[in-house]
């Protein structure tokens, strides 16, 4: 009975703890695109091609995404997903 009541207070505990981890990229989301240089890449989601639900991710640097008419740093809370530099 001990046992039992050991568990359940464990598995509570690990369910209720916040969970760092999953706090990480959703800070990185609410803030505005990382600066880079020139050669450094903005990924964001792009829409999906008509007829998939498969989600794109594009991997552009900023010359790239304003070719394409998109601002990165009003895109990103929504968009970003990764920077490479």
């Amino acid at each position: 009975m001990d046992h039992r009541i050991t568990l359940a207070a464990a598995a509570a505990a690990i369910i209720i703890a916040p969970c760092p981890a999953a706090a990480g990229p959703q800070d990185e989301h609410m803030r505005a695109a990382p600066s880079g240089d020139e050669t450094t890449r903005y990924c964001m989601k792009i829409e999906p091609v008509t007829g998939t639900r498969v989600e794109r991710i594009k991997c552009w640097t900023r010359a790239e995404w304003k070719d394409q008419g998109v601002d990165v740093d009003a895109e990103w809370a929504a968009e970003g997903v990764r920077v490479i530099k």
